[in-house]
Order: C-alpha cells, then structure tokens, then sequence
C-alpha cells in the first residue's frame, strides 16, 4: 500500500520521538533527501505518493537514525553559518553552539583587515570556512590531525570558492611550528571519556568528543602551547563545556593568559572563553 508524504512524515516523527530532540525535523530532512526536494515541497504536496524505492530508502535511513547516526552523516551535508557543508563519519558533525565562536572571533577582525587566524581541530572546517566567507582579507591556517578530515575540509572550502584558507596536518599547533598568528581560535574535544553522554554520539570520531577524565586535557595542551604561537597581545578562543567555564579560566590563569573573559551562548550557558597572551617579561597590557 503505497504511503504519502503526510503519513510518511507521521510515522517517522513517531519512530524517532525517543532518539532525537528534534523528530520532526528530521523525518524532514531525511524525506526531503529521499525525494530530492525543497522543505516547502512537502508542505505543498502531503498527499504525493512515495513510491516502493523512496519508501525502501526512507525505511533505511530511519533504521540508522535509530541507532543514533547523525542526520547529517545520513544525508552528508550539514548547513553551519548559513552555509552548507559535507559532513562525513571522519569529522564532528558542526553544532549551532559552535557559531557562537565564529562570532566572537569575528568581532575582533575588522572587515577588510589582513589578520592572521590559527584554527585548530578544524574537522569539517566549519569554523575556518565561517570565518573566512565574513573575512575574505584574512589568512586563515586551519589544522587537524587527521587526514581524512583534512580532506573534507578542503572540499568544504573550495565548494564555498575560498582562497584564504591553508590546511595543515599535525597534532594541534605541532602542525604549525615557527608560524604565529594574531588570532586562535578552537572547538576541542572537551566531555569526560567515562560521560555517559558519548553513549548517545556513537557515530562521530571519539578523538573529537573526548578528552581525559575531566574532559579537559586537549584544553590544557593548547593553553600551555598557544602563546608560542601568537604575537603579545593576540586572542585565544576556546569552545567548551557549560560545566567548564571555572576550570578552563583556572588552566589560562595559570599559563601567562590575561583579560580571561567566558562569553554565553543562545542559550545563555558559559560557551566560550576568550583570552589574551602576554609574553612574559612585559608590562601587563590593559
């Protein structure tokens, strides 16, 4: 019997109520990837049929989201900062939290200024690209570890016509020895490795999830390796956990940083700390 979409986007917002936050949503994204079609077409069209193919297809889909496969890895493509991005298993699936780091990072570029921005763990490159596609003057040097990111990332970038950006392989600023930068920026792995939430995010790379007991060892090593690589005065911006907000400022206090500062997101949960390197031996910069 066939299925249209009204009925179809029905059911699967019923199969998913208790995997995602956002059912509906994505019964839509994925019936929207099936057909091949706008958002606006299934508002248009609920009584179309889907036939035995797109039915079997959707059926598919469903039976991985079930088992906690991102959306995005589904239909490999995630939209970050009004732009759409490929998404693969290889990289952390980009969050609407994240965003909020491109905005405080772009506030301290102004347009058209030629400024030296460092990402690290770029993954998908959502950050870089967002940064970049604001700030096409900028020279942004993005860096993962991994090689298989690192390839996303590139495609990412030369989708969106970018040509500020190099990409660099290497374990965080290991990729970049001798370079400095005016700006760092990250979005590290920062949840406990015995969280009980990485139970729900078995599809996305561990390595860019977790980080040590407390979930703040990647945190640490950038802290204490970072100023090596920016000019006195430049800015440090670290993407972390609600919770983190007093460890990560304890960690930058004890490192030489200053003018340490946690600016909230949407949400208002403390998402991201930003701070300023002193070289040592200089008068403290107000």
């Amino acid at each position: 019997m066939a299925i249209n979409i009204e009925s179809a986007l029905v059911s699967a917002t019923r199969a998913l109520q208790g995997v995602s936050d956002s059912p509906r949503l994505d019964a839509e994204l994925l019936l929207m990837f099936v057909l091949e079609v706008p958002r606006s077409h299934l508002f248009a069209h609920p009584d179309r049929e889907l036939d035995r193919r797109d039915d079997a297809r959707l059926r598919s889909l469903l039976e991985r989201r079930l088992k906690h496969e991102p959306v995005a890895y589904l239909t490999g493509e995630k939209e970050f900062w009004s732009l759409s991005l490929q998404v693969t298993p290889a990289t952390l699936v980009p969050r609407p939290e994240t965003e909020r780091l491109v905005e405080a990072a772009l506030t301290l570029i102004q347009p058209n200024a030629n400024v030296a921005v460092l990402d690290l763990g770029t993954g998908s490159g959502a950050i870089a690209i967002a940064i970049s596609s604001e700030r096409p003057q900028c020279h942004i040097v993005a860096t993962d570890r991994s090689a298989s990111a690192l390839s996303v990332a590139t495609a990412n970038a030369v989708r969106h016509e970018l040509t500020n950006i190099s990409f660099q392989q290497g374990d965080w600023l290991e990729a970049v020895a001798g370079e400095t930068f005016d700006i760092i920026v990250s979005n590290p792995p920062y949840i406990a490795s015995d969280d009980t939430a990485l139970a729900q995010l078995p599809c996305e790379p561990r390595s860019a999830l977790a980080s040590g007991k407390h979930g703040l060892d990647a945190i640490r090593r950038i802290a204490a390796d970072s100023g090596r690589h920016l000019v006195s005065g430049g800015t440090l911006l670290l993407e972390h956990g609600a919770d983190q907000q007093e460890s990560v400022a304890r960690i930058l206090a004890g490192q030489n940083w200053r003018n340490i500062q946690c600016l909230s997101d949407l949400c208002g949960l403390p998402r991201v700390t930003r701070a300023m390197w002193q070289s040592p031996g200089e008068s403290e910069v107000p």
